[in-house]
């Protein structure tokens, strides 16, 4: 692959998968109610709006899920990885395939997310154990509902929570072995920017 071909592949990958990941995360904030107010909700409401305001009219919510963000995340990365493909002299790539690929990269993505985001509140409880960080609480205000089954399993130990280390650990396995292995089974070329 010619220099101008990578970088071009490197710059729409990071690109495309920063504008994605701000759709995901208003998803995932909005799906766990997570404070309308929050600078941090209102920014990306603001960033995310030109584009999921006209899909939703089409696309309505359902049961509180905002599905237009979701479709809308879902067609940007069956854009990116066509456009990728496409720069790395792939061609067209098979519509079925692109939507099994765009929806494990999805998932990567997600996963990524939940695994930098418990490392994140790990430090800051570290470092910064009452924060008001509009970052900080929104990120716990995300995290929170996905982490407090495992709290209930495993029950703080007095000041130690061994509920983040359980779930990195599950986060791993899925983003490093269940993950690359169900993108192997569908066909999914790696090492091309949108991957996990």
């Amino acid at each position: 692959m010619q220099t101008l071909a990578q970088i071009a592949i490197y710059v729409i990958s990071t690109l495309g998968t920063l504008y994605i990941s701000l759709v995901l995360l208003r998803f995932l904030a909005q799906l766990v109610r997570a404070d309308y107010y929050n600078p941090m909700s209102k920014a990306l409401v603001k960033y995310t709006n030109p584009l999921l305001i006209p899909l939703r009219k089409i696309i309505p919510g359902l049961f509180g899920i905002d599905l237009a963000a979701l479709v809308l995340a879902l067609l940007l990365q069956v854009i990116l990885i066509q456009v990728i493909m496409l720069l790395a002299n792939y061609g067209l790539i098979n519509p079925l395939y692109l939507l099994a690929w765009s929806a494990i990269s999805l998932l990567g993505l997600v996963l990524t997310f939940y695994y930098w985001g418990v490392i994140i509140m790990i430090i800051a409880s570290w470092v910064a154990p009452h924060s008001s960080n509009p970052a900080l609480s929104l990120l716990q205000q995300i995290l929170d509902p996905v982490m407090a089954p495992l709290r209930k399993i495993i029950p703080p130990l007095g000041m130690l929570d061994l509920s983040p280390m359980i779930f990195l650990m599950i986060l791993h396995i899925l983003r490093n072995y269940v993950l690359p292995a169900i993108a192997g089974s569908v066909g999914m070329v790696h090492g091309l920017g949108f991957g996990f």
